[in-house]
């Protein structure tokens, strides 16, 4: 069963019209990544599945129940947890009063599994979020999604402004997400990060899906990399970020 399906998804801002018939399939326990340059329709797209930006058509289905037209809330509330791009996380509360803002479900993760996955934002559990650096903002973002234990992650540039080691850290915890059998959906613009730990890839042009393959497939095809904006020039293997 696939974790994630959707298709003919056409979804517009006021009369522009930005996803035009997209589809894409998150298999069960894998991590799946679309790509594109800044503008392509990433970030709708991703509003689109978890019902921020409602299509006007198309369908979604989420480990096959049609969730197509359902408010966020009740999304989320099938086992969807979502790190927009941004991190968003409340400037004016503690990283832990952060942690308790989420209704938690039952599963493996609890506040104290947050601490331990992410020891810095223990180090740090009475500082505001304000107070926080980008790293350690996208990893309160993170911990507080897996808060609602979630069976399909979807997170939405979480590379994005980090120094390069910090990147390494949260690129591990998503390895390490998929070794527990979460399954997940990423846009990432680190195109050669991305497709290094994903199985499947999705790459979005002007609103179309231009790609669908094998990551592998795509990480061979250089001049395809190349051709993507935001494509790293370092290459960092999956095996530097297994734990040892």
């Amino acid at each position: 069963m696939s974790a994630l399906e959707a298709e003919g998804l056409n979804t517009y801002y006021g009369k522009s019209h930005i996803l035009h018939d997209v589809g894409l399939s998150v298999a069960e326990g894998q991590i799946t990544t679309l790509l594109g340059r800044n503008g392509a329709g990433k970030t709708t797209t991703l509003r689109s599945l978890v019902g921020l930006t409602p299509p006007r058509s198309g369908r979604v289905s989420l480990f096959g129940k049609d969730i197509t037209g359902q408010p966020s809330y009740r999304i989320a509330a099938g086992g969807v947890g979502y790190v927009p791009e941004g991190r968003r996380v409340f400037a004016n509360l503690t990283v832990d009063e952060n942690l308790r803002v989420p209704m938690e479900r039952p599963g493996p993760f609890d506040i104290g599994r947050v601490y331990k996955l992410f020891p810095r934002l223990g180090e740090r559990k009475q500082n505001l979020g304000r107070q926080l650096s980008g790293g350690e903002q996208e990893m309160l973002s993170i911990g507080r999604a897996l808060l609602l234990n979630p069976r399909l992650l979807i997170l939405d540039e979480p590379s994005q402004g980090l120094a390069p080691l910090i990147v390494k850290e949260v690129f591990r915890i998503v390895v390490q997400m998929r070794e527990e059998g979460i399954s997940i959906l990423l846009v990432e613009q680190n195109v050669r990060m991305s497709l290094e730990i994903s199985d499947h890839a999705y790459v979005l042009e002007n609103g179309q899906m231009v790609y669908s393959g094998p990551a592998a497939e795509l990480r061979a095809d250089e001049a395809r990399i190349q051709a993507l904006a935001g494509a790293s020039a370092e290459e960092w293997k999956l095996e530097d970020l297994l734990p040892v």
